[in-house]
């Protein structure tokens, strides 16, 4: 039994090695290989190229297709006839090619389409980065600060030139008081301003261009002939100007009430028209009066009696200003002061001098309210010519000064 048993076996070892097919193995392993790699590349990064496997001259389609699906004994060749079967491929086969080519087209479309989004997508991310935006809003407020610097350089380098200016006029004052004086570089003449009265004559210059400026666009608006709700807004801030000057005046007044009543922060000719540190109230009714007509019959009463009250108060202040400098100059020039009682005299003086203050408030109180009384009285488009009057009055004064600093002098007429 054992001699026909391993005679047997090595009968069906030659069968078995004899019915196989050196082209047919080769091809199946081939066609396993690209199977397992389409498997695992379902999604590669680049498209994926199907293509079909060649069957061999003496290999069946259906052969190879059959092997990879758990046939893994070769296929053997058909003993009836010696013929070999027709190489027809199976349905299966043919429902995996149109699969993987679906798949293709499927794949290749959503990359063309996640192309074409990517740029997109990516521009937003990289503007919503927030270390972008960070920078961004730091160089905006660089730049907001920058400008700001620049700002505050240009009102300095104003600020400076107007003093600067008031300076000059302040030394050649000195100049023409010395040379008529006969003092010379006595100690102490003249006296340096107080700091308030630097301050002020700084806001001074700033107030006066301010003002220019908001009367130039007060008449403007005249001439296009805008309507009274517009030039309303325009003589408002023209009064809030005129009371920011009354402010300004009233806090030197308690500083260094001699500083507001010399009228060194004013033009030379502005010195000259000046009453208690200021405008005289009832000379700028003068000055409305020639710019407002026509006047109604109750406009023309309601000045009138507001004309009277003025000058009634201004007599009054006037009264008390002058008893009040004879006072200091009796207290001055008592005789015989003792040492021991000088002071006691100079205290009175200065209770004296603080009277003043008081005189100038109550003067800055009446152009106040005149200025208020006439803005009542008066329509809106009188009022803004009135403000436009008043501010050219003053703007003469100045131009005037100009002029007469700038004139011609005859140098041997004023030679000693």
């Amino acid at each position: 039994m054992m001699p026909a048993s391993s005679t047997m076996s090595k009968e069906s070892a030659s069968y078995d090695m004899a019915e196989f097919d050196q082209s047919a193995i080769f091809l199946y392993l081939d066609g396993h290989d690209q199977e397992q790699r389409q498997t695992l590349n379902i999604f590669p990064s680049q498209p994926m190229h199907v293509a079909e496997p060649i069957p061999a001259k003496d290999v069946s389609v259906g052969m190879v297709a059959a092997m990879p699906n758990g046939n893994s004994s070769p296929p053997k060749r058909q003993e009836q006839g010696g013929q070999r079967s027709p190489a027809v491929p199976p349905a299966p086969t043919v429902a995996l090619l149109t699969s993987a080519k679906e798949t293709k087209s499927s794949l290749t479309k959503k990359e063309a389409t996640n192309g074409g989004k990517g740029a997109t997508s990516g521009d937003q991310e990289r503007v919503r980065d927030p270390k972008t935006l960070r920078r961004l809003a730091q160089n905006r407020e660089a730049a907001r600060k920058s400008r700001l610097r620049k700002k505050a350089y240009i009102q300095q380098l104003e600020t400076s030139r107007i003093r600067l200016s008031q300076l000059e006029q302040q030394v050649q004052v000195a100049r023409v008081q010395g040379v008529f004086l006969g003092t010379g570089e006595q100690p102490g003449f003249p006296s340096a301003p107080s700091p308030a009265a630097v301050v002020f004559d700084m806001e001074y210059g700033r107030w006066v261009e301010e003002h220019s400026k908001l009367i130039f666009q007060l008449r403007a608006a005249l001439n296009e002939h805008l309507a009274d709700e517009q030039l309303q807004g325009f003589v408002n801030g023209a009064m809030a100007q005129h009371e920011e000057l009354l402010n300004l005046k009233g806090a030197l007044a308690r500083a260094d009430v001699f500083h507001l009543l010399s009228g060194v922060w004013a033009s030379p000719a502005e010195r000259c028209f000046l009453w208690l540190g200021g405008f005289c109230p009832s000379e700028v009714i003068k000055v409305m009066l020639k710019h407002v007509e026509p006047l109604s019959e109750g406009q023309i009463l309601g000045i009138y009696n507001l004309q009277q009250t003025v000058q009634e108060r201004e007599e009054a202040l006037n009264h008390s200003m002058e008893a009040t400098q004879q006072s200091i100059s009796d207290i001055i020039a008592a005789p015989d002061v003792a040492p021991a009682t000088f002071m006691g005299h100079m205290s009175l003086a200065m209770n004296k001098v603080s009277s003043m203050e008081g005189f100038v408030m109550q003067a800055d109180g009446l152009r106040q309210q005149t200025l208020h009384k006439l803005h009542h009285i008066l329509t809106t488009r009188q009022a803004a010519r009135c403000m436009v009057a008043i501010a050219d009055y003053f703007h003469r004064l100045r131009a005037l000064s100009t002029l007469w600093d700038a004139r011609p002098r005859q140098e041997d007429g004023l030679a000693l």
